[in-house]
């Protein structure tokens, strides 16, 4: 059984009652970490210090400017022994960028914590650290050029197959990802009237999800207000909103559960 829950379900924007996007893997993977990430945690009684892995999509600071934020509390209140390890999977030249955000928003105080509580891995595919349920590849999206973006295509010892997109609008990789994918992690934050193509919108939604109704779309980094539905998406599409738990079973199965 694998869970996926979300912290957050917002765009940069935080639209009213969503945070911003923020997806935790069976209780120990997050995907990101946004500026929100502390406050995401306290509110669903998680410990700082009980997650294992850390997976990067891009450098937009509404998915990482939270890793000070993240590495001081567990520097400080949750681990102060120093007991759990951290693990990044990240693509090339992130840990010089992580390491820099970290000393401009605390000079001197995280430099410790990230030499000995924290590994740095930017090998593109290989098992997830300390999840030995989890291989991964990672992947490049359509999104800005200069976030470096990129996606997770994560494998299960089930034979689950669960894509994360990260940032992206339509291309290549994720339409032939997504068609072998049980279920996709997909960001929806613009509607049809932005002139965009670095993120999705309904319509371009709409088409992927028609080319592919054996998927289950999940989608999250959403520009509504919770609860606020986007209509005629297809039925393969589930528009989530912060808080929700989904389990999927040994047949690939998606059920909500909270």
């Amino acid at each position: 059984m694998v869970e996926v829950k979300f912290l957050g379900s917002g765009n940069a924007f935080c639209p009213q009652g969503r945070l911003h996007s923020l997806v935790l893997i069976d209780n120990k993977i997050l995907v990101d970490v946004p500026p929100t990430i502390i406050p995401q945690l306290k509110r669903e009684n998680i410990s700082p210090a009980d997650i294992n892995t850390l997976l990067i999509t891009h450098w937009h600071g509404d998915h990482i400017f939270g890793f000070p934020f993240f590495i001081l509390e567990r520097k400080f209140i949750s681990d102060r022994n120093g007991d759990y390890h951290l693990n990044v999977h990240l693509h090339k030249g992130g840990k010089e960028k992580l390491e820099h955000i970290c000393e401009l928003a605390f000079p001197g105080t995280l430099i410790d914590a990230l030499k000995e509580r924290v590994t740095f891995c930017e090998t593109p595919l290989g098992d997830v650290i300390n999840c030995p349920d989890w291989k991964y590849e990672r992947f490049e999206v359509q999104h800005v050029p200069e976030t470096d973006p990129h996606g997770y295509e994560l494998k299960h010892v089930s034979g689950l197959i669960l894509l994360h997109c990260g940032d992206s609008g339509p291309c290549n990789e994720i339409e032939i990802r997504a068609s072998r994918a049980h279920v996709v992690i997909i960001e929806l934050g613009v509607p049809d009237e932005v002139p965009t193509e670095m993120h999705f919108k309904p319509s371009t939604l709409k088409r992927l999800a028609n080319d592919n109704p054996n998927t289950i779309f999940l989608a999250t980094h959403l520009y509504t207000n919770n609860h606020e539905e986007i209509t005629n998406l297809p039925d393969n599409v589930i528009q989530v909103q912060d808080g929700d738990i989904f389990d999927i079973n040994d047949q690939q199965q998606i059920r909500k559960i909270s």
